[in-house]
Formats: C-alpha cells, sequence, structure tokens
C-alpha cells in the first residue's frame, strides 16, 4: 500500500473524529489521496484545493490540524467535560486516531508530491514536529477553561429564532479596565461571577438604573475580562425567553461557565414571557445550575410597566406586588444612577484620554455640559458620544492640515 493510500484510508476510517471529514482541508486530502495516480489534472486540483483552503486560516499545516483535534466537539471530549468515565474502546480508539492525525499534521508538501509527477510549480506549507496526544491530554486538563466546538472559538453568542447558540465573531472588545465610574457596582457585578468561576453558587442578577450608565458594558466587561477563564455569555432579547430551558439543559454538562445575558428588559401588563422569567428564576431546577447564572439590565426597578390605574383591576395591590415580584426573584439587584457633575466630568477626561483627544480640560467640562443638557441629562453613554464627536473633529482637523 503507498503512503497517499493509507493516508486515504486512514481517513476513511477515522470514527471519533469522523465529522473532520467535511472540513475542506481533510476533504481535498481525501480526494487527492483516491485520485488514481495516472490522473494528473485532478490530483493537482485536489492539491491546490487543499492548500487554498489552508491558506484560508495558516500557512502551517501541523497548527491548522492541532486546532481542529483540540476544538472539535466528538463523544470523548464531551464525556471528559462532564467528568464522565470514557470506556476503553473509545480511549483505544481515541488514541489510535490521534496517532495517525499527528502523521496527517506533519505531512509535507514533498510526501505529497512524491505520489504524482506534476509538470507545473506547486504551493507549499509548513510543518513541525508535534506531540498531538500530550497537547490534547494538556487540553483535557484544562477543559474547564478552553471548552470545545465553538464554545472554544468564541466567547460570546447569540440566539437564533429557533433557539440555537450562535457565535458572535467580533463582540464588543471593552473589558473591566476601560471603564471609568460605577466602581462599587462594578466590583458587585464581577465578584458574584467570579463565585460562579470558582465553582461556588452564584445568583441571578439584575442591573437596574438609568439609561446610558453602562448596565450592559459591565456585563459585556465582565464576559472579556474572564473569556480565558472559562466564561462565555449568551445574549438573549426578551421574545427568546422561552427558550432559556433547552439552552440550559443543553450547558448543563458543558464544564464552561456561562451567563445568560438579557439587555433591557421590560414586560407590559399581558406579556406572556413575564411567567417564563418568573419561573426560570425561581420555580425550576435548571435556574439552579452550577455553571449559569441569568445577568439582566433594565431601565426600570421593577422591570414591568404599570401603566393601570383606571380601576380596571379589583385586586391592583396584588397585581402590583406580583409585578414587584419579579425583580425581587433576582438574588442581587444593582442600581445604576446618572452620573453627578464630578463623575460625568471623571468619565469624559478619562475616556478623552483613552481615545488621544487633545483639548483644555476647562474647554471639554464646557463642551461636556452643553453635549449632556442636549441628550437626557448626564450619563456615561453621553460622555461616549461626545468624545467620538470631538475625536472625529480632531482628526478631519488634522487631515484638512
Amino acid at each position: 500500500m503507498t503512503p497517499r493510500e493509507t493516508i486515504g484510508y486512514g481517513l476513511d476510517a477515522l470514527v471519533i473524529f469522523r465529522n473532520l471529514q467535511s472540513d475542506p482541508v481533510i476533504r481535498s486530502l481525501m480526494q487527492f489521496c483516491h485520485t488514481d495516480r495516472t490522473n494528473l489534472p485532478a490530483q493537482i486540483r485536489f492539491y491546490s484545493a487543499m492548500t487554498a483552503a489552508l491558506y484560508e486560516k495558516t500557512d502551517n499545516l501541523t497548527d491548522y490540524i492541532k486546532t481542529l483535534v483540540l476544538e472539535y466537539e466528538q463523544v470523548c471530549i464531551i464525556r471528559a467535560g462532564a467528568g464522565e468515565e470514557i470506556p476503553d474502546a473509545m480511549k483505544q480508539c481515541l488514541n489510535t486516531e490521534l496517532e495517525f492525525l499527528e502523521r496527517i499534521a506533519m505531512l509535507t508538501p514533498a510526501q505529497l508530491q512524491a505520489e504524482m509527477v506534476s509538470i507545473v510549480p506547486l504551493p507549499v506549507w509548513n510543518v513541525y514536529k508535534i506531540d498531538l496526544k500530550t497537547a490534547y491530554a494538556e487540553r483535557i486538563a484544562d477543559i474547564a477553561k478552553c471548552g470545545y466546538g465553538n464554545f472554544a472559538k468564541f466567547h460570546m453568542f447569540t440566539v437564533s429564532r429557533s433557539g440555537e447558540i450562535i457565535p458572535v465573531e467580533h463582540p464588543d472588545p471593552i473589558k473591566m479596565d476601560d471603564m471609568i465610574g460605577y466602581e462599587r457596582e462594578r466590583h458587585e457585578a464581577e465578584e458574584n461571577v467570579i463565585a460562579l468561576l470558582n465553582g461556588n453558587y452564584a445568583m441571578n442578577v439584575l442591573l437596574s438604573g438609568d439609561a446610558g450608565t453602562g448596565k450592559s458594558a459591565t456585563v459585556k466587561a465582565i464576559a472579556n475580562t474572564y473569556a480565558d477563564q472559562g466564561l462565555r455569555l449568551i445574549e438573549l432579547n426578551k421574545d427568546q425567553l422561552c427558550f432559556i430551558p433547552q439552552i440550559m439543559d443543553k450547558l448543563s454538562k458543558n464544564p464552561l461557565k456561562f451567563i445568560l445575558f438579557i439587555d433591557d428588559l421590560t414586560f407590559s401588563e399581558d406579556d406572556p414571557n413575564f411567567g417564563t422569567l418568573k419561573a426560570t428564576l425561581e420555580g425550576s431546577i435548571a435556574a439552579r445550575m452550577k455553571n449559569t447564572v441569568i445577568y439582566a439590565t433594565s431601565n426600570r426597578r421593577h422591570i414591568v410597566k404599570e401603566t393601570f390605574g383606571d380601576g380596571s383591576d379589583k385586586h391592583e395591590n396584588d397585581t402590583v406586588q406580583e409585578r414587584i415580584s419579579l425583580s425581587e426573584r433576582f438574588g442581587i439587584t444593582i442600581t445604576y444612577s446618572k452620573p453627578q457633575k464630578k463623575l460625568y466630568l471623571e468619565i469624559v477626561n478619562s475616556l478623552a484620554k483613552q481615545a488621544g483627544l487633545i483639548m483644555d480640560e476647562d474647554k471639554l467640562a464646557m463642551e461636556a455640559e452643553q453635549f449632556a443638557l442636549c441628550k437626557s441629562g448626564r450619563s456615561a453613554r453621553a460622555a461616549r458620544q461626545l468624545v467620538d464627536k470631538l475625536l472625529i473633529l480632531q482628526n478631519t482637523k488634522k487631515e484638512s492640515i
């Protein structure tokens, strides 16, 4: 059997890593290996297709295969992440396939080109020596921070209309060190997540208060800051609350820790999602999972719009108490208020320095106060918008010189 046939049949025989056969690099390599040696045009086509697919990510085949293997969601890594025993037959199959994929990872262009008689120069790639079994063992040992599948590749996610978890490829990069003011509020939100990451009981959190004060930014900054410690964020909108049970079921055995993030949460009087969230927060076993917490933001302390008052409700007080009880079901409520002048100007000045904005401090303070008057008062959001606006003007003046 030729080396090419050995590679082709080995890829055909994959079990634990079988779905790697659909990867564009592996698929093209399989097609190359199963092409008759006398069919030079087909060989060149598949060799080049393999290289083109590789070049979309890197020029190093070893790095490519290593990433595929370590991030791939398969039965053994799922069991390991859940702390379950892996049967001996699966272990043997896993080790055999890791040894084989290690050979693929170190496959040189010269080895493939030796299987063909090309009349044109062909592209090449780089490789290096690797112990894939050791790398895999190290990943398993660190699985609670690295994860597997899409949760290894991304750290922020949204939810589709059908309830599927979708990765966010370019999330807001804000981190805790970037934020100014509201130290006490941010510390409380952060400490709860640290408890979660440490395997301790963490509570569901409601961040309520004035608009533009940094409630959502706090949650996203926490997710970014602790991503390398195994924290992931999944954002849902209010109409997707019905998917929380199935999402929690999917996450229940995952070794990572998750924030289910519901931004700008407000209910109308007869909103059917009201009962769903209420049951999730306190009435279900899933809400007590040790690897998941809910963080919600709302501009209303009690979440529900209280628009009635015409006497139509014979038990109006009971209704009010029912609505208030929803916010009380969050274990922690953190209130964000609009900043006073001193804090507002501190935020403006700090953001200006971060952005490289050059302006006299007194003039900047005057601009900040005028800008706040045009908005709905002072807020962290207004401070950010002002600095962005002034930075654009500053850069425009530089370009015109």
